[in-house]
């Protein structure tokens, strides 16, 4: 974002002026090309059409670059970042997203080394092959696992964790890289583009007191994911268990994920919990809210898996989750 000095407002900053902002890009030891898309949007117009849009662009120069940088928002960069790693199947070269808190043209600006340090990783390789090889976002001198992140902080630089999965890499006086941790796709997988996405998917957040009867009111969905209680629990009560049932009854997918910013959801470790079991819904475990929001979003009536929602959506397919 850069501030429009009439308004005192933030707005999309124009990347065609990127080198302009920041020369320091010039004495890189790689070659940089820069694509605007046409208009720069706010990170909160960001949904499924920009997604894939995204990924179309670089499954098409997949085999003209080494690696790809994507400049974003950072209030949805979570979201691009996990639909991306889903969108981008056998991916074996880097795609890193960056953004700054506060705007380009400001003293005291993260982008600078945000952008900088971003470009030193999207251009990493050891022995002819791509340090890192899946979708990632780098903030505040740490990599991370793009599907594994949520912003936290409004206000802090340091805005994004990590927190069911370690830190990729560290950038200090040297740029450290945690191989142990990297994705790699199954080596006889292929680079592949999948934008199939559906947006017959609704977020409920459980909370004390609240009734499920809103539910009945809803036109039915393919899949309603509930953030609920710690590990899995709701409040137990007959209504809840003839809502969700259902629900369930009408074809509506339930996953379940945790309020926690970190653990995971387990079904069975409170009795509150055991509905979910009966009913058949889908443990989230640790995956982020962001992340099971946009897989959800891939997966539904995708012809291009096999078996059902439930089955695919309990595995692994970016590491976004720790498979059960």
């Amino acid at each position: 974002m850069e501030k429009n000095y009439e308004t005192g407002s933030l707005v999309p900053f124009d990347f065609q002026h990127i080198f302009k902002k920041i020369p320091e890009m010039n004495l890189l030891e790689c070659e940089v090309s820069v694509h605007p898309f046409s208009k720069p949007v706010d990170s909160s117009d960001m949904g499924p059409k920009q997604w894939q849009i995204i990924a179309d662009y670089i499954g098409k120069n997949y085999h003209n670059f080494d690696g790809f940088l994507i400049l974003h928002g950072t209030d949805t960069m979570s979201y691009t970042a996990s639909a991306l790693s889903f969108m981008l199947k056998g991916l074996r070269k880097p795609v890193i997203l960056t953004g700054s808190q506060l705007p380009i043209g400001d003293l005291r600006t993260d982008a600078k080394e945000n952008l900088l340090t971003s470009l030193y990783y999207a251009s990493l390789y050891e022995n002819g092959k791509a340090a890192v090889q899946e979708v990632a976002i780098y903030f505040e001198y740490k990599l991370l696992r793009g599907n594994r992140t949520l912003k936290y902080s409004a206000e802090f630089f340091d805005a994004y964790i990590s927190p069911n999965y370690p830190v990729l890499g560290q950038s200090g006086v040297h740029l450290n890289i945690e191989k142990d941790f990297l994705f790699r796709p199954e080596k006889e997988a292929e680079f592949e583009v999948d934008t199939h996405i559906s947006q017959d998917i609704l977020f409920w957040r459980i909370f004390p007191g609240m009734t499920l009867e809103h539910f009945k009111e809803l036109p039915k969905v393919k899949v309603l994911i509930l953030q609920v209680f710690g590990s899995g629990t709701i409040f137990n009560s007959e209504k809840t268990k003839d809502t969700l049932k259902n629900l369930r009854k009408n074809g509506t997918e339930i996953v379940v994920v945790s309020q926690c910013i970190s653990g995971s959801i387990s079904f069975g470790k409170y009795e509150n919990s055991n509905i979910f079991s009966e009913i058949g819904a889908i443990s989230g475990n640790d995956i982020t809210a962001e992340s099971a929001i946009t897989k959800a979003m891939h997966l539904i009536d995708n012809p291009n898996y096999t078996g059902s929602f439930s089955e695919n959506f309990i595995k692994s397919i970016s590491g976004e989750i720790t498979a059960e």
